[in-house]
């Protein structure tokens, strides 16, 4: 075919324009001269040898299926946000009537203990729930992760009752927050099993002082958040290509350097998503410190436990606008890490 033929045929078949950059090659063996660099849709319509693109005239019917759901995000996910996000920009917002006296930033100063509300400083959010929030999420977030590895590669390593082992560990998955953090509470309490093993006299829970209390909050934390780990990084281990393993034990390889220079690897989409889901839940961390304490302290009054989530609850019936304000300021914390996380992301995890 020569490249007037080819030409004559593009035109006819209503590919061809001004648009179209045609750099004709030739190839002796299959007697081609026709090669396209780049062309555009011609009458909102693309046909290459007379058939019609399919995926350009069906799209109607992707956003069809993809309504409902984009109805229900922009109804419980978009309009939310944005609706926080105005209110803690309100003065006095009334939550029953929707009334408020214009808008300000004092709703971010007072949260942050820079201005006063009614003569009064409020800081248990800066002494007290940024400190625990990033406590809580940068100790137990490591942790649960490295335990959720090693148990993974464990599990994975057993043949002999390996399903009894997953079932095993993903209980606390399915079991209640709260009847969860009954049974630590009689394990940590004063006449509880852990002071009897070690022949302590701790006060862990109740009266407790706010750091000590964090020891047995932590180890709550971590074992609530093991199973769904396990069941993630345990999945992607069975994805794993056998030969790497096989060569690392032709050549004696240790297995710490297995473990760190293979599995860990190969799992690095696993603990990418892992890292960004957990680091989101540990900073919205409320229902433990509910189910462990029953309030936000150590003691009646007290303050010690308090989280970011827990004072949005806390404000959310009588200052909605204190509220809202501490919502936006954790939504772009947890906005700033995801995106970090992802940035560092891109020079270490490998698909």
């Amino acid at each position: 075919m020569t490249e007037n033929e080819a030409r004559t045929t593009l035109l006819n078949e209503n590919i061809l324009d001004n648009s179209v950059t045609f750099a004709p090659r030739y190839n002796e063996s299959d007697d081609v001269i026709v090669h396209f660099v780049s062309h555009k849709k011609i009458n909102n319509k693309f046909k290459v040898g007379g058939v019609l693109d399919n995926e350009q005239k069906n799209n109607w019917k992707a956003w069809l299926y993809l309504a409902p759901v984009l109805v229900l995000i922009a109804i419980f996910l978009i309009y939310p946000l944005i609706n926080t996000i105005a209110i803690s920009f309100m003065s006095n917002y009334n939550y029953v009537t929707g009334s408020y006296d214009g808008f300000t930033l004092d709703n971010f100063g007072a949260i942050l203990g820079l201005s006063e509300i009614n003569g009064v400083r409020d800081n248990r959010l800066l002494d007290y729930g940024f400190a625990n929030t990033f406590i809580i999420t940068f100790v137990t977030v490591p942790l649960s992760l490295i335990i959720a590895l090693l148990i993974s590669v464990l599990l994975n390593s057993l043949k002999w009752l390996q399903k009894v082992y997953q079932i095993v560990f993903f209980l606390p998955y399915v079991t209640n927050t709260i009847a969860i953090g009954m049974v630590f509470s009689v394990l940590f309490d004063r006449q509880g099993v852990i002071n009897y093993i070690f022949g302590s006299d701790i006060t862990w829970i109740y009266g407790a002082d706010r750091w000590v209390a964090m020891v047995p909050l932590c180890l709550y934390i971590i074992w609530g958040s093991l199973p769904f780990k396990i069941l993630i990084l345990l999945s992607g281990l069975q994805g794993v290509d056998k030969q790497y393993y096989q060569a690392a034990k032709i050549d004696s390889t240790p297995k710490w350097r297995v473990l760190l220079r293979i599995t860990v690897p190969a799992l690095s989409p696993q603990i990418l998503y892992l890292m960004v889901t957990s680091f989101i839940g540990a900073f919205k961390e409320y229902s433990s410190i509910v189910g462990l304490f029953n309030g936000p302290g150590t003691s009646t009054g007290s303050y010690n436990m308090y989280t970011i989530v827990y004072y949005i609850y806390d404000n959310l019936n009588t200052n909605t606008s204190l509220a809202a304000a501490a919502a936006v300021v954790l939504f772009v914390i947890i906005l700033l890490f995801t995106f970090l996380q992802l940035w560092i992301s891109k020079k270490r995890v490998y698909y």
